[in-house]
Protein backbone atom coordinates (compact mmCIF):
# COMPACT_ATOMS: atom_id res chain seq x y z
CA UNK A 1 0.00 0.00 0.00
CA UNK A 2 1.24 3.50 -0.83
CA UNK A 3 1.51 5.48 2.41
CA UNK A 4 0.20 9.03 2.18
CA UNK A 5 -0.95 9.74 5.75
CA UNK A 6 1.39 7.54 7.79
CA UNK A 7 5.02 6.39 7.96
CA UNK A 8 6.54 3.13 9.16
CA UNK A 9 9.90 2.07 10.59
CA UNK A 10 11.27 -1.08 12.24
CA UNK A 11 14.39 -1.15 14.42
CA UNK A 12 15.52 -3.34 17.33
CA UNK A 13 12.32 -5.37 17.28
CA UNK A 14 10.10 -2.28 17.55
CA UNK A 15 7.78 -1.09 14.77
CA UNK A 16 6.98 2.63 14.84
CA UNK A 17 3.83 3.89 13.15
CA UNK A 18 3.83 7.64 12.56
CA UNK A 19 0.59 9.51 11.96
CA UNK A 20 1.95 11.80 9.27
CA UNK A 21 -0.17 14.77 8.28
CA UNK A 22 1.84 17.34 10.25
CA UNK A 23 0.42 20.29 8.31
CA UNK A 24 -3.01 19.28 9.71
CA UNK A 25 -1.74 18.28 13.17
CA UNK A 26 -2.30 14.68 12.05
CA UNK A 27 -6.07 15.10 11.82
CA UNK A 28 -7.79 11.76 11.26
CA UNK A 29 -9.19 10.77 7.86
CA UNK A 30 -10.47 7.59 6.27
CA UNK A 31 -7.18 7.32 4.42
CA UNK A 32 -5.21 7.53 7.68
CA UNK A 33 -7.44 4.90 9.30
CA UNK A 34 -6.97 2.58 6.31
CA UNK A 35 -3.18 2.96 6.37
CA UNK A 36 -3.03 2.66 10.16
CA UNK A 37 -4.84 -0.67 10.13
CA UNK A 38 -2.68 -1.91 7.26
CA UNK A 39 0.48 -1.06 9.23
CA UNK A 40 -0.83 -2.62 12.44
CA UNK A 41 -1.50 -5.85 10.55
CA UNK A 42 1.95 -5.66 8.96
CA UNK A 43 3.65 -5.23 12.33
CA UNK A 44 1.54 -7.88 14.03
CA UNK A 45 2.42 -10.42 11.32
CA UNK A 46 6.15 -9.58 11.24
CA UNK A 47 8.16 -12.14 13.19
CA UNK A 48 10.95 -9.60 13.72
CA UNK A 49 8.60 -7.14 15.48
CA UNK A 50 8.01 -7.58 19.21
CA UNK A 51 6.18 -4.34 20.03
CA UNK A 52 4.53 -1.36 18.30
CA UNK A 53 4.94 2.35 19.06
CA UNK A 54 2.42 4.89 17.71
CA UNK A 55 3.26 8.58 17.57
CA UNK A 56 2.69 11.68 15.47
CA UNK A 57 4.87 13.71 13.13
CA UNK A 58 5.29 17.40 13.86
CA UNK A 59 3.66 19.19 16.79
CA UNK A 60 0.58 17.02 17.25
CA UNK A 61 -0.38 13.44 18.00
CA UNK A 62 -3.85 13.54 16.39
CA UNK A 63 -6.29 16.42 16.84
CA UNK A 64 -9.34 14.35 15.92
CA UNK A 65 -11.42 14.20 12.78
CA UNK A 66 -10.24 16.41 9.93
CA UNK A 67 -12.39 19.54 9.56
CA UNK A 68 -13.02 18.81 5.89
CA UNK A 69 -14.17 15.30 6.77
CA UNK A 70 -16.52 16.73 9.41
CA UNK A 71 -17.99 19.08 6.83
CA UNK A 72 -18.36 16.14 4.48
CA UNK A 73 -20.51 14.31 7.03
CA UNK A 74 -22.82 17.34 7.13
CA UNK A 75 -23.12 17.42 3.35
CA UNK A 76 -23.80 13.68 3.17
CA UNK A 77 -26.37 13.87 5.94
CA UNK A 78 -24.70 11.21 8.10
CA UNK A 79 -21.52 9.47 9.15
CA UNK A 80 -19.15 8.20 6.47
CA UNK A 81 -15.98 6.51 7.84
CA UNK A 82 -14.20 6.97 4.52
CA UNK A 83 -12.94 3.38 4.50
CA UNK A 84 -13.64 0.49 2.15
CA UNK A 85 -14.77 -3.06 2.88
CA UNK A 86 -11.27 -4.26 1.94
CA UNK A 87 -9.68 -2.54 4.95
CA UNK A 88 -7.15 -4.64 6.91
CA UNK A 89 -8.47 -6.50 9.96
CA UNK A 90 -5.64 -6.54 12.53
CA UNK A 91 -6.56 -8.16 15.84
CA UNK A 92 -9.84 -9.58 14.56
CA UNK A 93 -10.66 -13.19 15.42
CA UNK A 94 -8.99 -13.28 18.86
CA UNK A 95 -12.24 -12.74 20.77
CA UNK A 96 -15.68 -11.56 19.58
CA UNK A 97 -15.66 -8.61 21.97
CA UNK A 98 -12.55 -7.21 20.23
CA UNK A 99 -13.95 -7.39 16.69
CA UNK A 100 -14.78 -3.71 16.15
CA UNK A 101 -13.06 -0.48 15.14
CA UNK A 102 -10.26 0.39 17.56
CA UNK A 103 -11.27 -2.47 19.89
CA UNK A 104 -9.20 -4.58 17.50
CA UNK A 105 -6.12 -3.28 19.35
CA UNK A 106 -6.95 -5.68 22.17
CA UNK A 107 -6.80 -8.65 19.81
CA UNK A 108 -3.27 -7.91 18.57
CA UNK A 109 -0.50 -10.33 19.47
CA UNK A 110 1.94 -7.56 20.39
CA UNK A 111 1.80 -4.62 22.83
CA UNK A 112 1.08 -1.12 21.55
CA UNK A 113 2.59 1.94 23.23
CA UNK A 114 1.41 5.47 22.41
CA UNK A 115 4.00 8.27 22.44
CA UNK A 116 1.77 11.34 22.64
CA UNK A 117 3.98 14.10 21.25
CA UNK A 118 1.32 16.83 21.18
CA UNK A 119 -2.42 17.55 21.26
CA UNK A 120 -4.89 14.67 21.02
CA UNK A 121 -8.64 15.09 20.64
CA UNK A 122 -11.67 12.96 19.88
CA UNK A 123 -10.67 9.94 17.84
CA UNK A 124 -7.01 10.85 18.49
CA UNK A 125 -7.56 10.53 22.23
CA UNK A 126 -9.45 7.27 21.71
CA UNK A 127 -6.57 5.89 19.65
CA UNK A 128 -4.12 6.71 22.45
CA UNK A 129 -6.39 5.17 25.08
CA UNK A 130 -6.64 1.90 23.16
CA UNK A 131 -2.85 1.54 23.44
CA UNK A 132 -1.63 -0.65 26.29
CA UNK A 133 0.58 2.13 27.67
CA UNK A 134 0.74 5.89 27.12
CA UNK A 135 3.67 8.27 27.53
CA UNK A 136 3.47 11.96 26.64
CA UNK A 137 5.13 15.35 26.58
CA UNK A 138 4.15 17.75 29.39
CA UNK A 139 1.51 20.38 28.76
CA UNK A 140 -0.08 18.87 25.65
CA UNK A 141 -3.80 19.59 25.36
CA UNK A 142 -6.29 16.71 25.35
CA UNK A 143 -10.06 16.62 24.97
CA UNK A 144 -12.84 14.17 24.25
CA UNK A 145 -14.22 16.96 22.01
CA UNK A 146 -17.45 15.21 20.97
CA UNK A 147 -19.97 17.15 23.05
CA UNK A 148 -19.17 20.47 21.39
CA UNK A 149 -20.00 18.92 18.01
CA UNK A 150 -23.30 17.33 19.12
CA UNK A 151 -21.75 13.88 18.93
CA UNK A 152 -21.69 10.88 21.30
CA UNK A 153 -18.49 9.82 23.04
CA UNK A 154 -16.38 8.43 20.21
CA UNK A 155 -15.01 4.97 19.54
CA UNK A 156 -15.40 3.45 22.98
CA UNK A 157 -14.17 6.38 25.09
CA UNK A 158 -17.27 5.92 27.30
CA UNK A 159 -15.99 2.39 28.03
CA UNK A 160 -12.28 3.21 28.20
CA UNK A 161 -12.08 6.31 30.37
CA UNK A 162 -14.06 4.95 33.38
CA UNK A 163 -11.69 1.98 33.41
CA UNK A 164 -8.60 4.17 33.14
CA UNK A 165 -9.43 6.87 35.67
CA UNK A 166 -12.70 5.97 37.45
CA UNK A 167 -16.32 6.90 36.79
CA UNK A 168 -16.45 10.33 38.45
CA UNK A 169 -13.32 11.62 36.73
CA UNK A 170 -14.29 10.06 33.40
CA UNK A 171 -17.70 11.72 33.57
CA UNK A 172 -16.02 15.08 34.12
CA UNK A 173 -14.03 14.62 30.91
CA UNK A 174 -16.85 13.06 28.90
CA UNK A 175 -19.80 15.23 29.91
CA UNK A 176 -18.00 18.57 29.61
CA UNK A 177 -15.66 17.82 26.67
CA UNK A 178 -13.31 20.23 28.44
CA UNK A 179 -9.65 20.61 27.57
CA UNK A 180 -7.21 19.03 30.01
CA UNK A 181 -3.46 18.58 29.79
CA UNK A 182 -1.20 15.57 29.78
CA UNK A 183 0.00 16.66 33.24
CA UNK A 184 -3.54 16.28 34.60
CA UNK A 185 -3.94 13.05 32.61
CA UNK A 186 -0.89 11.62 34.38
CA UNK A 187 -2.38 12.52 37.78
CA UNK A 188 -5.65 10.85 36.73
CA UNK A 189 -3.83 7.67 35.75
CA UNK A 190 -4.48 7.97 32.00
CA UNK A 191 -0.83 8.69 31.17
CA UNK A 192 1.98 6.41 32.41
CA UNK A 193 4.73 9.03 32.30
CA UNK A 194 5.83 12.43 30.98
CA UNK A 195 9.03 13.24 29.10
CA UNK A 196 10.37 16.36 27.39
CA UNK A 197 9.79 16.55 23.64
CA UNK A 198 13.32 15.54 22.68
CA UNK A 199 13.30 12.72 25.24
CA UNK A 200 9.88 11.22 24.52
CA UNK A 201 10.76 8.68 21.82
CA UNK A 202 14.18 7.72 23.28
CA UNK A 203 12.55 7.07 26.67
CA UNK A 204 9.66 5.15 25.13
CA UNK A 205 12.05 3.01 23.08
CA UNK A 206 14.17 2.31 26.18
CA UNK A 207 11.03 1.26 28.10
CA UNK A 208 9.84 -0.99 25.27
CA UNK A 209 13.25 -2.55 24.69
CA UNK A 210 13.48 -3.46 28.37
CA UNK A 211 9.98 -4.96 28.22
CA UNK A 212 10.64 -7.15 25.19
CA UNK A 213 14.05 -8.24 26.49
CA UNK A 214 12.85 -9.27 29.94
CA UNK A 215 9.37 -10.64 29.13
CA UNK A 216 8.81 -13.52 26.73
CA UNK A 217 6.74 -12.95 23.56
CA UNK A 218 4.07 -15.45 24.59
CA UNK A 219 3.81 -14.00 28.10
CA UNK A 220 3.25 -10.54 26.64
CA UNK A 221 0.67 -11.82 24.17
CA UNK A 222 -1.17 -13.98 26.68
CA UNK A 223 -1.17 -11.40 29.48
CA UNK A 224 -2.62 -8.71 27.18
CA UNK A 225 -5.45 -11.01 26.18
CA UNK A 226 -6.06 -11.96 29.83
CA UNK A 227 -6.29 -8.30 30.86
CA UNK A 228 -8.78 -7.30 28.18
CA UNK A 229 -10.89 -10.46 28.36
CA UNK A 230 -11.06 -10.21 32.14
CA UNK A 231 -12.60 -6.75 31.90
CA UNK A 232 -15.72 -8.53 30.64
CA UNK A 233 -16.10 -11.36 33.13
CA UNK A 234 -16.07 -12.53 36.75
CA UNK A 235 -12.99 -13.16 38.88
CA UNK A 236 -13.53 -16.93 39.14
CA UNK A 237 -13.40 -17.29 35.34
CA UNK A 238 -10.17 -15.28 35.36
CA UNK A 239 -8.55 -17.54 37.96
CA UNK A 240 -9.65 -20.77 36.25
CA UNK A 241 -8.37 -19.54 32.88
CA UNK A 242 -5.05 -18.43 34.38
CA UNK A 243 -4.51 -21.87 35.94
CA UNK A 244 -5.06 -23.57 32.57
CA UNK A 245 -2.65 -21.13 30.90
CA UNK A 246 -0.08 -21.70 33.66
CA UNK A 247 -0.10 -25.44 33.03
CA UNK A 248 0.19 -24.89 29.28
CA UNK A 249 2.94 -22.25 29.30
CA UNK A 250 5.15 -24.10 31.78
CA UNK A 251 5.67 -26.73 29.06
CA UNK A 252 7.09 -24.19 26.62
CA UNK A 253 10.83 -23.70 25.93
CA UNK A 254 10.64 -20.05 27.00
CA UNK A 255 9.57 -21.12 30.50
CA UNK A 256 12.74 -23.21 30.83
CA UNK A 257 14.77 -20.33 29.42
CA UNK A 258 13.18 -17.85 31.83
CA UNK A 259 14.01 -20.04 34.82
CA UNK A 260 17.58 -20.60 33.59
CA UNK A 261 18.14 -16.88 33.03
CA UNK A 262 16.75 -16.10 36.50
CA UNK A 263 19.02 -18.65 38.18
CA UNK A 264 22.07 -17.63 36.14
CA UNK A 265 21.34 -13.90 36.61
CA UNK A 266 21.46 -13.06 32.89
CA UNK A 267 19.18 -11.75 30.16
CA UNK A 268 16.92 -14.41 28.62
CA UNK A 269 17.18 -15.49 24.98
CA UNK A 270 13.53 -15.89 24.04
CA UNK A 271 12.47 -18.23 21.24
CA UNK A 272 9.03 -16.62 20.91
Amino acid sequence: MELKATEYEVADGIATIYLSRPERMNAWTGRMHTEYRYLLARADDDGDVRAIVVTGRGRGFCVGGDAKALEGHVQKGGYDPGTSEEIAMPGFGTAPEFDASFAYHFGLRKPVVAAINGPAAGVGLALACFADLRFAVPGARLTTAHGKLNLPAEYGLSWLLPRLCGLARANDLLLTSRVFTTDEAERLGIINGLFAVDELLPQVYAYVRNMIETVSPNALRTTRWQVYRDLHRDVASSVIDSEALLNQMMREPDYREGVAAFVEKRKPNWEG
